[in-house]
């Protein structure tokens, strides 16, 4: 996902720079124009395919993380595993129940002291992931209707820069998805393998 955004960065580039605010294209016969946006839609193309590949996957994994989180701590959980694909796919909802279901999962992948004392669970990358996700879901759609609405060389330039902006915003929430999968995934298979509590 995040390669495709970059590459989509690039055709942004490539786009912005041909268009010099209300004045017109500066500089750019008609084949260069016609290949600049052929290259942008053929990135926003891209981004689309890679997002929809990368939202199966990563749901297929958060489905199973859910349920063998539950095998590692099941009184951590509010709802049962189903919700790990269902909450997804409920509008607004959505911007806030899967979170619900990475925090319980992120606390029952969790080891506890070797004392058996309870201590305050640290979910710095849950929400790093999280409110990125949260700010470039919004951001991009606010972008996106900005460009298509855009009517002047002008607007377009803007709404251009702004979609630009909205892929700098998406490769760090990828970064962010990534560290928050790999984190988990190696909490879980600690816990599995060494038992619930840690070290002193």
């Amino acid at each position: 996902m995040a390669l495709s955004d970059l590459f989509a960065v690039y055709a942004g580039v490539r786009a912005y720079t041909l268009i010099d605010g209300d004045q017109g294209f500066v500089f750019a016969s008609q084949q260069e124009l016609d290949s600049a946006d052929a290259l942008y839609r053929t990135a926003g193309q891209l981004q689309t395919v890679t997002f929809v590949a990368c939202a199966i996957v990563f749901i297929a994994w958060f489905y199973w993380m859910r349920r063998d989180a539950e095998v590692l701590g099941p009184d951590r959980f509010r709802n049962g595993p189903g919700w790990a694909i269902g909450s997804w796919f409920i509008p607004l909802a959505n911007l806030w129940l899967p979170y619900r279901v990475a925090v319980d999962m992120w606390g029952a992948s969790t080891r506890l002291p070797a004392d058996g004392e309870a201590y305050k669970v640290s979910f710095w990358p849950v929400n790093l992931w999280w409110g990125l996700f949260v700010i470039t879901t919004l951001f991009n759609r606010y972008a996106g209707r900005s460009y298509q609405d855009a009517e002047t060389l002008g607007e377009v330039r803007d709404a251009v820069l702004q979609v630009m902006a909205a892929d700098v915003l998406d490769i760090a929430a990828a970064a962010a998805a990534v560290y928050f999968a790999v984190r988990l995934t190696a909490m879980q298979r600690l816990k599995a393998t060494e038992g619930p509590y840690g070290s002193v």
